[in-house]
């Protein structure tokens, strides 16, 4: 499905990115995203099975890099769809060649790689910025601009799916870390943003099954949060509910197309590869939600 964009013109040369990875979320997401442009272009893609990332990258006319060091030198910033691991590793290095980087969530297993990961960013002074789906939609910033208006005094939340029972995204690291490494991210960013940022989280249950979370915030809203990625749902639940003396405020993220983030989420991560400013959603916000992971397992 191609993307469109209905942004105002871009005026500067687009920004040549790499792929790094060649799974079902690199070519229904990254390549197809950073090939329609204008913003950006897709110039190479590296995987570790060549010919999957020939079958990702023949659609948009981009090379496929023999190594990852041969796709640093084609581009001038890295898009990363792979295990958080593999990610953790090659990031520091693509930092270090001086590359913007565009990186999922979450940033890696741990926070000490993730920390090591910012530090390297921070140290090349390069760009860097998150796949956070929902915060890219329309809907979701209006959401967050009401939210923030309001006196909230408690929230109750969830991000549930069947992901992990079959299918492309029952991948082996989120088959064994479970929901709160890969639905975690999403739920504890978007609670943060619109309660205040989160000081305190409890985590109960098993993150493979069914995991409960009590967030405390710094303005001593609290938060509850349900996470599974193994329920039999029909689709995807993402839903947020505030309470106070108010009326209910919703956020029903399993309503949003998502066609609709994309082209946002490349103007932004565009606009800061050309001005060298990153937004808010760079690698120290993922630093700060791996930091909350962790508490979360009590690490």
């Amino acid at each position: 499905m191609p993307v469109t964009t209905t942004s105002p013109s871009w005026t500067h040369a687009p920004v040549r990115v790499g792929l790094v990875g060649a799974g079902p979320w690199a070519r229904a997401v990254h390549a197809r995203v950073l090939a329609a442009g204008p913003e950006t272009r897709l110039t190479s893609v590296w995987a570790r099975r060549p010919e999957a990332a020939r079958e990702t990258a023949a659609p948009y006319g981009a090379t496929v890099a023999a190594t990852f060091e041969e796709l640093l030198d084609d581009c001038e910033a890295v898009a990363f769809s792979v295990p958080p691991s593999v990610q953790a590793e090659l990031a520091v290095r693509a930092a270090e060649a001086g590359k913007a980087l565009l990186l999922e969530k979450p940033l890696a297993l741990d926070p000490a790689s993730a920390r090591r990961l910012v530090d390297a960013i921070d140290a090349s002074g390069v760009v860097s910025q998150l796949v956070l789906t929902n915060r890219y939609h329309p809907a979701t910033r209006r959401f967050l601009a009401e939210a923030q208006a309001l006196d909230v005094s408690g929230a109750r939340s969830c991000c549930l799916s069947g992901a992990f029972l079959g299918g492309d995204f029952a991948t082996p690291w989120r088959l064994e870390h479970g929901a709160l490494l890969d639905l975690g991210p999403h739920l504890l960013d978007l609670l943060d943003a619109a309660l205040g940022p989160i000081v305190r989280v409890r985590g109960a249950g098993d993150p493979r099954r069914w995991l409960e979370l009590t967030c405390e915030h710094d303005n001593g809203t609290v938060s509850q949060a349900s996470l599974s990625g193994s329920v039999d749902v029909e689709r995807g639940i993402t839903r947020i509910e505030l309470f106070g003396r108010h009326p209910e405020l919703v956020f029903d993220g399993g309503a949003l197309d998502h066609e609709e983030s994309w082209p946002v989420l490349r103007r932004e991560f565009a606009t800061a590869v050309r001005s060298g400013r990153p937004g808010e959603l760079d690698a120290h916000r993922g630093l700060h939600l791996q930091t909350l992971i962790a508490q979360a397992l009590g690490d």
